[in-house]
C-alpha cells in the first residue's frame, strides 16, 4: 500500500510539508529514537566537512528544528536556515532564541523553497543539506540550486538515509524502517503513516551513489561518498570549481 504522506509530481510539497506540520512537535524525539541518539554525531560531522570559519556565509537548507545551523553557527559562521515547514521553523526559532547566550545571534531562519533558492549565484562558503534533498519534488533541481548559490571552493555537503550496497545489511536495514520506525511514529507521534514514509522516499531516491554521480556530473572537485553505518546513512561531499 503506498504511503499518504508520499507522492510524486507537482503535489510532492504539498504532501511533505503536511507530513512535517504532523510531526513537528515530536520531530527531535523521534530522531533520538530512531537512531539511537546517533543523528547528533552525524550532524556533528557535516558542520565538520562544511569546514566554517568565523565570518563564513552559510546556507542549511531543509534545516527543520535547526541542529546543522545550530551547529555551523557556534563555529562562528553568518548561518541562513531556510525551510519551508512553518511548523519546524517556529521550533528552531525557539531553539536559537534559548541559544542566544551561547553566542549564536549570527542565525536567521527564514522560509523558503530549496528548490528556488533566493539568492544570487555566488552567495554562500558552504552549503549544507541534512535528510532533505530526499524529501523534494526533483532533488536533482536541490543539488544544481546548491551548486549554484554556492561560492566558487565552497563545500556542498548532504546528509541523508543511504541503500546499503550489501543486499544482507540492506535487508534488514530496510525492515527496520518497514517496521520499528513506523511503530515509534504510531507510539510517540500517533502516526504511523508520518514515519513509513521514510521508506517510501528511499525507494525513489537514489541515495549516495546517485548523488555522487550527480555531483560529478555538475563538475564539482573533489567528490566523496562517506558511508555511516554500513551505508545505512551517507554523507555526500563535493567542491565548486574556483
Amino acid at each position: 500500500m503506498s504511503n499518504v504522506f508520499y507522492t510524486p509530481g507537482g503535489q510532492r510539497a504539498a504532501k511533505v510539508n503536511g507530513l512535517f506540520a504532523a510531526i513537528a512537535r515530536r520531530y527531535d524525539l523521534l530522531n533520538d529514537l530512531q537512531s539511537f541518539g546517533l543523528h547528533r554525531r552525524w550532524k556533528r560531522r557535516v558542520a565538520e566537512l562544511a569546514a566554517v570559519k568565523p565570518g563564513d556565509r552559510v546556507l542549511d537548507l531543509c534545516c527543520g528544528t535547526g541542529d546543522i545551523a545550530l551547529a555551523l553557527a557556534q563555529r562562528g559562521a553568518a548561518v541562513i536556515g531556510l525551510d519551508f515547514s512553518g511548523a519546524m521553523l517556529e521550533i528552531a526559532e525557539k531553539r536559537r532564541q534559548k541559544n542566544l547566550p551561547f553566542q549564536v545571534p549570527n542565525l536567521k531562519f527564514i522560509q523558503g523553497d530549496a528548490q528556488q533558492i533566493p539568492f544570487p549565484d555566488n552567495s554562500f562558503d558552504a552549503i549544507t543539506i541534512g535528510y532533505g534533498l530526499r524529501n523534494l519534488a526533483s532533488w536533482e533541481t536541490g543539488l544544481a540550486e546548491m551548486c549554484r548559490t554556492a561560492k566558487p571552493g565552497g563545500r556542498l555537503v548532504v546528509l541523508d538515509f543511504g541503500k546499503p550496497a550489501n543486499a544482507v545489511w540492506r535487508t534488514v536495514y530496510f525492515t527496520h524502517l518497514q517496521i520499528f520506525v513506523p511503530l515509534l511514529g504510531w507510539t510517540f507521534c500517533g502516526n504511523a503513516q508520518a514515519y513509513a514514509y521514510i521508506l517510501e522516499s528511499l525507494k525513489h531516491y537514489p541515495a549516495q551513489a546517485g548523488i555522487a554521480a550527480k555531483m560529478h556530473e555538475l563538475k564539482l572537485a573533489n567528490v566523496r561518498v562517506i558511508n555511516i553505518l554500513g551505508g545505512a546513512m551517507a554523507i555526500n561531499y563535493g567542491e565548486k570549481p574556483p
